[in-house]
């Protein structure tokens, strides 16, 4: 930026009253858009001059007169060489003075900035807090609801087991009924005896850690309930296991989970295996 218009400019417009005069226009005007335009200052617009110069004293001599202007002149443009100098490094060091404001105004803008971004990083990070901790609530109230009906499940079990150990305990208390003689078909003559049916089925259950299980289960009921009865029974109550016999060796697969017992050959009584899938 070129200085040398605009601060002869303003020590005209001051007055030439000195460099202080001079800065406090420079900064009154700085933002005037004819700043860098020359102009001749009227007497009215000069800064502090409100009285006219005066002429010589009248009993000089016309050759003293102009040996004191010619003085003054000479003198006045080298206070006015040394005041645009001064004029030069003030309005230099005022520029740094702006720029180092500046400076700080933007590193003051960059810091707030970074609060207001650390601030909502902080509400982000406590939205998400909020919804892990929401998330792991209704996990737990699901880990819950799923342990009530694996309890409803085993306590129906135990009252099964119940009313069978009554039903069976009251027949065999009971007084045998006589029965009717039969006479004797000779083999021969005999037809092919037909095929039993049973109602209850006993299973033998050996866990994956040597654990043996003694269980009764309906003939008609699904290996399913065999399953789930045996993951109660479990410690570490998980799924992730077989079922098979040894003799014949057979592994039951997720399709016979929906078959009864009865259809699958356990009835009325077999031995199960835990096995690792």
């Amino acid at each position: 930026m070129c200085f040398s218009l605009p601060r002869e400019k303003a020590l005209a417009l001051s007055g030439n009253q000195g460099i202080e005069k001079a800065m406090d226009w420079l900064i009154e005007h700085e933002d005037d858009p004819n700043l860098d335009e020359p102009s001749v200052a009227s007497q009215g617009d000069v800064v502090g001059t409100t009285e006219k110069p005066e002429i010589g004293s009248a009993e000089m001599t016309f050759e003293e007169n102009s040996d004191q202007i010619q003085r003054n002149t000479a003198l006045s443009e080298e206070e006015k060489k040394e005041q645009l100098k001064r004029l030069e490094e003030l309005m230099k060091q005022r520029q740094l003075e702006r720029e180092e404001r500046e400076k700080k105004d933007e590193i003051d803008r960059e810091k707030q900035r970074r609060k207001q971004g650390q601030e909502l990083s902080m509400i982000r990070q406590k939205m998400q807090e909020e919804e892990l901790r929401k998330m792991a609530d209704d996990r737990r109230k699901e880990k819950l609801e799923d342990i009530w009906a694996k309890q409803r499940v085993r306590e129906k079990i135990e009252r099964d087991k119940a009313e069978r150990a009554l039903k069976f305990g009251s027949s065999c208390t009971a007084a045998p009924s006589p029965v009717p003689a039969t006479p004797v078909v000779p083999q021969s003559s005999q037809g092919t005896p037909a095929k039993r049916e049973y109602d209850e089925c006993r299973l033998q259950i050996r866990l994956l850690d040597g654990t043996q299980l003694t269980q009764s289960f309906k003939s008609r009921e699904q290996l399913a309930a065999v399953r789930l009865y045996i993951q109660l029974q479990q410690q570490d109550d998980t799924g992730n296991f077989n079922l098979m016999t040894s003799f014949p060796r057979k592994v039951f697969s997720e399709e016979d989970m929906e078959k009864p017992l009865q259809e699958l050959g356990l009835v009325p009584s077999a031995a199960l295996f835990v096995c690792k899938k």
